[in-house]
This record gives structure tokens, C-alpha cells and sequence, in this order.
């Protein structure tokens, strides 16, 4: 049976497991960033989009991936994540404010990954890359609250923004003229983080990532970036 409007747009701002966004964590979040009570929604999406970028440090290596962790009130608690805690958080936070939100799951050809990175991930297509869509007015809008400021400047990419009017996917070519992303494939948009589909998938494609059960292997994205972008 079709989803009617009303049942979506519910769906799109409800707490879930993952966007617990009634947690203390994740209200303590809004109200750090958003200190005078929320301004106009696409104001304060822009708000919360720029900090989860710069003020969560994105790390691939050693991130949590047990539920807890992957849920928006974890990694307030870790203060790091990649893309899927970073985008959940997000999602998270607009719906806090009362703005619908979504998980979009893709698959990504990236090329300016870390030898390392792209070694263990058995090359440059990473599956189940998270972004977020969020509804302000009549528009679902894409956002890509992911790579921090000095992490983009040591890998030489410009930072993505975001201001409410228009969708932030796309990173601009680097200075050799390379994409930082292109997108191969689209798994959907989810209320909610569809766990085991991530997990399992992830796993089955990048299983040297994996040093446990739900955690990936120890390193650094800052000790990696080429030396002479330091």
C-alpha cells in the first residue's frame, strides 16, 4: 500500500534507533549550535550541516559500527565517525528541529583515498556511502555533511557546503582536475539506517576493513594524507 503524505513526512521526523533524536545527547547538540532557539529551518539546517562536518572528525579507521555507535546519541559520545555516523547525526539533528530527514545509501568510485584506504577497501568503489536528504518547503534537498575542514585541506579537496537551497553532493574537482566522488549506484532512502543490509554489505565488499565484529581496523586518514599535501 502507498505511503500516504502524512505517513511520510511522520516517518521523516520520528525518533528511531539510529536518528534518536529525543536522546540527551542529540538535544544538547541542537542547542550548542543553535543557542537562540532554531532560525529560519534553512538557516538552521546550514547551521547544524556545518557542524557536524568540522566539529565531528571523520575517521574511517577504528570506527564503531556495533548499533550503538552508529546511532546519532554514539557519536556525539566518540566525537568521530565516517560518512554513515556523520550523516545519521544529521539526519538526526534536522529532525530535531522538525525538519524531515532521510539516509540516501550509495555507492561511490573515490579517488583521492589514502593508499592505504584504498588497499584495504580493494580499490576505489566504496559501497554503502551515507548522505542525507532533508525537506525544507516543498524540496527534498541532499546534503553531505562528511569531510571536515582539515581533513579536505590535507587531501587537497574543497570543503562541500551547504545552505539550504540547493544540493551538496558533488566535492569540486581537485586542483589536478579529478572528481573526488562519482556515484555508481543508489541503494535507496531510508527512515531509519537499515543496519544489517549496511553491515552485511559492507562486509561482504571490504573485509579486510574489518578487525572485529563491529569495528574497523586502526589508522589514520591524517597520517595518510601524501606528504606533500601537508
Amino acid at each position: 500500500m502507498a505511503m500516504t503524505a502524512e505517513r511520510a513526512e511522520h516517518a521523516g521526523l520520528a525518533a528511531t534507533e539510529f536518528l534518536d533524536h529525543d536522546s540527551a545527547p542529540v538535544r544538547d547538540f541542537v542547542r550548542r549550535v543553535l543557542p537562540g532557539g532554531a532560525p529560519a529551518p534553512a538557516e538552521a539546517v546550514a547551521a547544524l550541516y556545518r557542524a557536524v562536518r568540522d566539529d565531528v572528525r571523520y575517521e574511517v579507521y577504528g570506527a564503531d559500527l556495533s548499533r550503538g555507535g552508529l546511532s546519532a546519541s554514539g557519536v556525539l559520545r566518540s566525537g568521530s565517525g565516517m560518512c554513515l555516523h556523520k550523516s545519521v547525526l544529521f539526519a538526526a539533528a534536522a529532525r530535531a528541529i522538525g525538519v524531515p530527514a532521510r539516509l540516501v545509501l550509495t555507492d561511490v568510485r573515490n579517488h583521492l583515498a589514502s593508499d592505504r584506504l584504498r588497499e584495504l577497501v580493494g580499490g576505489d568503489v566504496f559501497r554503502f556511502h551515507c548522505l542525507a536528504s532533508v525537506r525544507l518547503g516543498e524540496r527534498w534537498l541532499r546534503a553531505t555533511p562528511v569531510f571536515n575542514k582539515r581533513l579536505c585541506r590535507l587531501y587537497r579537496i574543497a570543503p562541500l557546503e551547504f545552505d539550504g537551497t540547493g544540493d551538496s553532493v558533488y566535492h569540486p574537482y581537485d586542483p589536478a582536475g579529478r572528481r573526488h566522488m562519482e556515484f555508481l549506484h543508489e541503494h535507496g532512502e531510508f527512515d531509519d539506517l537499515p543496519y544489517d543490509l549496511v553491515i552485511t554489505g559492507l562486509r561482504a565488499a571490504h573485509p579486510l576493513l574489518f578487525s572485529g565484529s563491529d569495528t574497523f581496523t586502526t589508522g589514520s586518514l591524517v597520517a595518510e594524507a601524501p606528504a606533500t599535501h601537508l
